[in-house]
């Protein structure tokens, strides 16, 4: 268990001046108006408000919702939220008192409680925050370097647990990160939030000019790390999967659209190797020797992935999945050392590939 104490920054300040002048408006905390203004975006992180009302709290100034909100700059349901969490959830002694127009503390309280997280939960944060790191370079890398400080921000300050020790023992190498625009990846994003149509140009391998397409955008996926936009495409009158690195100028047409309830994309690529969709699985087999074997075991490629292994090492690999060439691409990713049994129309067209490849080194 790791315990996370709950202290200001060392840039921060609670006390409240003491004297301020005649001329100074107060706020119902006792406080002058707008004087959390020079904290910037530290007022409006939830454990500062909750550091700041805490010794509000301890001091007997009487803070209320709207002094707060306008002090902090945010909402009043957001202060209240603050509230009721320090009542709720830390098990707080906070009243609101009628006379004086301000909550209080019914008890003697002298420091807010340390908030417990699992050493696996603080973990799993450092794996996300390593994970991000694949977009190191790509258009992503502010955004969730940016993302990710203001998460770390609004945490506790200390901590039992070296984080720098964990940073140096977890580490992600990627292969060939996704390429997208990030202002294209903003715009779909929020026309599939608020329902709205799309246009862009899809441009396909070997296609030189690329297509006008418009599409009603159902979910945006990250697959085998690619992101891909997927869809009802309006033209063709049926759902379709776009790599988002093949998209431009794309456009919010702003025209509304009912997602279908029944929509989901286990369904729809459930029978699938990886993002191509695909309706007619077929019984895979493909004989794997020593190296492949024990290799592909260390992974699950698919749920229906099944491993049978033979005396020497070697094994037959059992899928049921649609014939696709992501699934084609995998096999001859393994070279000689994959085989492919059955189906026929598999074989053939792994051996027709295998043979043009040979013959370019002729």
């Amino acid at each position: 268990m790791v315990r996370l104490a709950l202290k200001p920054s060392r840039k921060s300040s609670l006390k409240t001046p003491s004297k301020p002048s005649s001329k100074t408006a107060l706020t119902r905390s006792g406080k002058p108006r707008k004087s959390l203004q020079n904290h910037g975006r530290s007022a409006r992180l939830p454990m500062y408000r909750m550091l700041q009302i805490h010794e509000l709290l301890k001091e007997g100034k009487f803070p209320n919702c709207q002094a707060l909100s306008d002090d902090f700059e945010v909402s009043y349901k957001t202060v209240q939220r603050d509230i009721d969490f320090m009542r709720d959830q830390l098990q707080l002694p906070i009243e609101y008192d009628s006379t004086n127009h301000g909550f209080i503390y019914t008890k003697e309280v002298m420091n807010l409680p340390t908030v417990a997280l699992k050493e696996g939960e603080v973990v799993a944060l450092l794996v996300a925050q390593k994970a991000a790191e694949q977009y190191r370079g790509t258009p992503f890398e502010k955004s969730l370097r940016s993302a990710f400080a203001r998460l770390v921000e609004g945490m506790p300050a200390r901590s039992e647990i070296s984080l720098s020790d964990l940073s140096a023992a977890v580490s992600f190498r990627p292969s060939g990160p996704p390429s997208s625009d990030l202002q294209s990846f903003q715009m779909l994003s929020k026309a599939l939030l608020d329902s709205h149509e799309i246009s862009f140009v899809y441009k396909k391998p070997a296609d030189g000019k690329g297509t006008e397409r418009s599409v009603q955008p159902y979910h945006l996926g990250c697959i085998g790390g690619v992101w891909y936009l997927i869809g009802f495409d309006l033209g063709r009158s049926s759902i379709r999967t776009f790599a988002l690195a093949r998209i431009s100028a794309p456009k919010n047409l702003r025209r509304k659209f009912t997602r279908p309830k029944d929509f989901s994309l286990e369904a729809m690529l459930g029978d699938s190797f990886s993002a191509f969709e695909t309706k007619n699985t077929q019984k895979i087999r493909i004989l794997l020797d020593p190296i492949a074997a024990a290799m592909t075991g260390e992974r699950r490629w698919h749920p229906s992935q099944k491993l049978v292994f033979r005396k020497d090492g070697s094994a037959e690999l059992f899928l049921k999945v649609g014939l696709a060439p992501d699934l084609e691409a995998w096999i001859l990713g393994w070279g000689s050392h994959a085989k492919v049994l059955a189906p026929i129309a598999l074989r053939n067209r792994i051996k027709n590939t295998a043979q043009m490849m040979a013959a370019q080194y002729c």
